[in-house]
């Protein structure tokens, strides 16, 4: 599935986890997205979007 949402271009961020002795190890944080039917200028489209986007409102989707 993408991993970046077509609304608002949220993508993976990277960044480093710290041990207790301050090692450090590259990770990734992935947004949630999710792929929803939904209208987009008049027409019914599958979206990936991300569920902050859903939950503002953002996103009309197709009933």
């Amino acid at each position: 599935m993408a991993s970046i949402c077509e609304v608002c271009g949220k993508g993976i961020q990277a960044g480093c986890n710290v041990s207790h002795s301050n090692r450090h190890s590259k990770r990734a944080w992935k947004p949630n997205i999710q792929q929803v039917r939904a209208v987009v200028n008049g027409s019914v489209k599958r979206i990936n979007v991300c569920t902050r986007c859903l939950r503002s409102g953002k996103v009309n989707r197709a009933i």
